[in-house]
C-alpha cells in the first residue's frame, strides 16, 4: 500500500504529520463557539432575569387597564372637555391681559405720582379676598360628599377643583387657605381642628359649567375616587350664588417677610 504523507503549510515551509514546528511558528489560539462561553450558570441568570422583566411588564399593562383614559370617553364627552379646558385657558388669558393693563396703568400713574388711594384700596381688597382674609360672594358648585373616604380622596379632589380654575373654596364652613388641609381616616375626617360627619358640602366658586364638566366628566377624578371608594358617592350641583365666609386662620408669615 503506498503511505500518502500530508504537509501542512506554515508560513516560510511546510510541515508533515508528527513534524515539529521549526522555531517562530506562531500558533493560531483555538476559536470557540459562542454557546461553550455561556455555562449553565449563565443560563439559568438569563432565565430569571427575563421571568422578572415579564413579570414586570404584565403589571404594568394591568396597572394602565385599570386608570381609565381618554381612550374610553365617547365623542360627545371628548367634545365637551375640550370646550371645558378651551373656556378655561380663554379665562386665565382674559385674566393675564387684564392684570397687564392694570399693571401698566399703575405704572404709568406712579410714574407721574397720580397713584390714588382708591386703587390701592381696591387691590388690597381683591388680596384679603383671594387669600381668604374676607368673605365673598359668587357663581360656582356645590359638591356633596357622603359615605366612607379618606383624606387622601378629598385631598384629589381638592386638586381637581383647583385646577378647574377655583377661586375660593369651602369645607363644611370652613375656608381653604394655606395649612387648612382635609385629612383622616375614612369615618374620621377633619378640617382644620373641626371634624367631619359622614355627609359634608365642598363650596366652590368659579365658573359653574367648567366646574361641573371637569369633575363630572367620565374617567374624571370624581370616577377614580369611586373606584378607591366604593361605598362613597360625590355629587355635584352648580349654584347661581355661593357665599364663602372669611377663614379665621392667622395668615401673617413667621419666617418670610415681604420684598418690595
Amino acid at each position: 500500500m503506498t503511505e500518502s504523507r500530508v504537509r501542512v503549510h506554515v508560513r516560510g515551509g511546510s510541515l508533515a504529520p508528527g513534524e515539529p514546528a521549526p522555531t517562530g511558528t506562531r500558533r493560531r489560539p483555538p476559536i470557540h463557539h459562542a454557546q461553550r462561553i455561556i455555562g449553565p450558570g449563565s443560563r439559568l441568570t438569563l432565565a430569571l432575569v427575563a421571568a422578572l422583566l415579564g413579570l414586570l411588564a404584565v403589571g404594568q399593562l394591568r396597572g394602565q387597564a385599570n386608570v381609565p383614559g381618554l381612550s374610553i370617553l365617547s365623542a360627545t364627552e371628548l367634545t365637551q372637555l375640550i370646550a371645558n379646558l378651551a373656556a378655561g385657558n380663554d379665562e386665565l388669558r382674559g385674566e393675564v391681559a387684564d392684570l397687564g393693563d392694570r399693571r401698566a396703568t399703575l405704572q404709568s400713574a406712579r410714574a407721574r405720582g397720580e397713584t390714588t388711594v382708591d386703587d390701592l384700596t381696591e387691590d388690597l381688597a381683591a388680596i384679603r379676598a383671594w387669600s381668604g382674609l374676607t368673605p365673598v360672594t359668587g357663581p360656582g358648585v356645590a359638591v356633596t360628599v357622603r359615605g366612607s373616604i379618606g383624606g387622601d380622596g378629598i385631598d384629589d379632589l381638592l386638586n381637581e377643583i383647583r385646577n378647574a380654575g377655583a377661586e375660593a373654596i369651602s369645607v363644611d364652613g370652613v375656608r381653604i387657605v394655606s395649612g387648612a388641609v382635609v385629612a383622616g381616616a375614612p369615618g374620621a375626617l377633619s378640617v382644620g381642628n373641626q371634624a367631619l360627619g359622614e355627609s359634608f358640602e365642598i363650596r366652590v366658586i368659579g365658573s359653574p359649567q367648567i366646574l361641573t364638566g371637569t369633575l363630572t366628566r367620565t374617567g374624571g377624578v370624581i370616577a377614580q375616587i369611586g373606584a378607591t371608594y366604593p361605598l362613597a358617592t360625590i355629587t355635584v350641583t352648580p349654584v347661581d350664588r355661593l357665599t364663602l365666609p372669611a377663614t379665621d386662620r392667622t395668615l401673617a408669615p413667621t419666617y418670610s417677610e415681604p420684598r418690595l
